[in-house]
């Protein structure tokens, strides 16, 4: 090794140990804290093995959330529904597909921090001027020559300050935040899941009480119609029955309607065409049953469960990185180029070492004069910096209202379906009597139509309330974010 190679390894060698033993510019990163309660204020401390029932509706209590909530409903058909979802949703492929850009951003991101190697080659035909200064041929430009060139060059920048280091820290935060954003997005898919369904087996379960009063009119219409015949009905009594039997009918149409659409928006989560699942979802099935207990988790680890508030953190954990990038330009960059190339006028002489060519050395390049554009950028990423904090803090607090109005809505729409229930149990037997009293002559017709109506309303009430409990307690789950944590899809 002679001195010049000796003296080339030696400065290599000194600048990347200064290279690695170089600070970091910027702030480093902290992890905020969310201000998040010690407990619910809803949930119940007492643990109990009652079922949930009219009297006894189910209750929200400390324990840990099972991550795929939708087995509490124990619906075999809901939690097929979910697992094809997740894995066919083209939201859900649409955020993967997100997450893969930005994977291969960082990776771009991250060749800064290796050496950059490029091989060359080239060839010239050329002739020198007679006149000029330079003339590589030698032949004073009075004959045409050749130039063959073969060669490759290197360039690394050394990190000294860590600007290249801030820079792969901010895109891998990048990273995990477009990870947390599809998390968001498979929560809110498999929830919207759950809430169709719910609401189509509410559908379905208003068309089975239509069609249950269906045939109370027309029993009553072809008791009238007896009557009528023996002299003891009248007209009006004939009219008003018909009248009943078409408005009771007139509501199933529209209650398919919304049964098909309702198939359809599930369709659509799958990716399917319109009435993919059509067999599949015609036969009626009820709302599924709550659970007697549901456990909320712990508020300290919403932080952890809900995607928002993980890639809120992500992204500032991004922008704290970016502070480090903008002071970094502040400081002088060193970059270590080397080259090595064969030249000669004859393709023959390139294997000769008289035609090898090299040059290795640092290059400085120091920020002197910029018309104020670095200040200007590391202004802006300090307040970028502080927007995110203010976004992190923001989706921590609307987190804790979500969870908060989810468990009311929960508690109040069981009570609002416990007090319809006993509605309904009393219309039951008010109907009953009208129409005892009815055949007996002790009331008129107008009195059973009335009763009926009001059994007809308050069971289609009933019907929605018990659908409004089963979406509260999705929308609590999903506040709470459970779901995103299992095994699908792959991402």
């Amino acid at each position: 090794m002679n001195l010049l190679t000796s003296r080339i390894v030696s400065s290599v060698c000194a600048l990347s140990v200064l290279g690695l033993a170089a600070c970091t510019v910027g702030p480093d990163f902290q992890r905020p804290a969310a201000s998040l309660p010690d407990r619910w204020n809803t949930a119940e401390t007492t643990q109990t093995d009652a079922k949930p029932d009219d009297k006894n509706p189910s209750q929200i209590v400390d324990g840990a959330l099972d991550p795929q909530w939708w087995n509490a409903f124990n619906d075999a058909e809901l939690s097929s529904l979910i697992e094809r979802v997740a894995t066919s949703n083209l939201d859900v492929k649409a955020a993967s597909a997100r997450l893969m850009q930005a994977r291969a951003a960082r990776r771009v991101t991250g060749a800064d921090a290796a050496p950059s190697v490029d091989g060359n080659a080239s060839y010239q035909h050329a002739r020198s001027s007679q006149k000029g200064v330079l003339d590589i041929s030698g032949l004073d430009g009075k004959h045409d020559y050749n130039v063959w060139q073969p060669g490759f060059d290197a360039s690394w920048e050394l990190d000294l300050w860590g600007r290249v280091r801030r820079e792969i820290e901010s895109a891998d935060a990048t990273v995990e935040a477009s990870a947390d954003l599809r998390r968001d997005v498979l929560l809110a898919t498999l929830a919207e899941t759950a809430n169709d369904y719910m609401q189509l087996r509410g559908v379905q379960a208003q068309q089975r009480i239509v069609a249950q009063n269906l045939e109370i009119a027309r029993h009553s219409l072809a008791l009238t119609r007896i009557r009528f015949t023996d002299g003891v009905a009248t007209h009006l009594d004939m009219a008003e029955a018909s009248a009943q039997v078409s408005a009771i009918d007139a509501q199933l149409p529209l209650l398919d309607n919304q049964r098909v659409r309702l198939v359809n928006a599930l369709s659509l989560l799958m990716g399917a065409p319109p009435r993919a699942l059509e067999s599949e979802l015609r036969e009626a099935a009820p709302v599924p049953s709550m659970p007697a207990r549901v456990p909320a988790g712990l508020p300290s680890g919403l932080a952890e469960r809900r995607p928002d508030i993980r890639a809120a953190e992500a992204r500032l954990h991004a922008a704290t990185a970016g502070i480090g990038v903008a002071v970094g330009d502040f400081y002088p960059r060193v970059t270590l180029s080397a080259d090595f190339s064969l030249q000669a006028l004859h393709v023959g002489d390139l294997d000769t070492w008289g035609a090898r060519m090299f040059g290795i050395g640092p290059a400085l390049t120091v920020p002197l004069f910029d018309g104020g554009r670095l200040k200007g950028q590391l202004a802006l990423r300090n307040a970028e910096q502080q927007e995110a904090a203010i976004g992190f803090q923001r989706t921590v607090l609307n987190a804790w209202h979500e969870v908060d109005d989810a468990m009311s809505d929960y508690d109040a729409r069981q009570t609002h379906r416990d007090r319809l229930a006993d509605a309904v149990a009393q219309n039951t037997i008010a109907l009953e009597n009208a129409q005892r009293q009815y055949v007996a002559g002790a009331t008129d017709f107008l009195n059973v139509l009335t009763v009926q109506k009001d059994l007809l309303g308050t069971q289609q009430a009933l019907a929605a309330s018990t659908t409004d409990v089963a979406v509260s307690l999705v929308t609590l789950f999903k506040a709470l974010g459970g779901g995103w944590q299992t095994t699908f899809p792959a991402s």
